[in-house]
């Protein structure tokens, strides 16, 4: 399973970690990714879902928190 948002399709980005001596070493900056139950076509479904993503849906109000249920 890929870190990729299931709404936005957002994913992680790369780039360099900077050390004091401005040595470069590879990092990766990964998506804030949440389990989510959301109703799609009248069916419940988990999905994974960013964080940012997730508060454009809970406007909807279709959205439960995979922790709570």
């Amino acid at each position: 399973m890929s870190r990729v948002c299931a709404v936005s399709g957002r994913k992680a980005l790369s780039g360099n970690n900077r050390s004091h001596s401005l040595r470069a070493t590879r990092r990766k900056w990964n998506v804030n990714l949440q389990k989510v139950r959301v109703v799609i076509d009248g069916k419940p479904q988990t999905i994974r879902v960013s964080a940012r993503a997730l508060k454009t849906l809970k406007a909807g109000k279709n959205v439960k928190s995979a922790k709570a249920a």
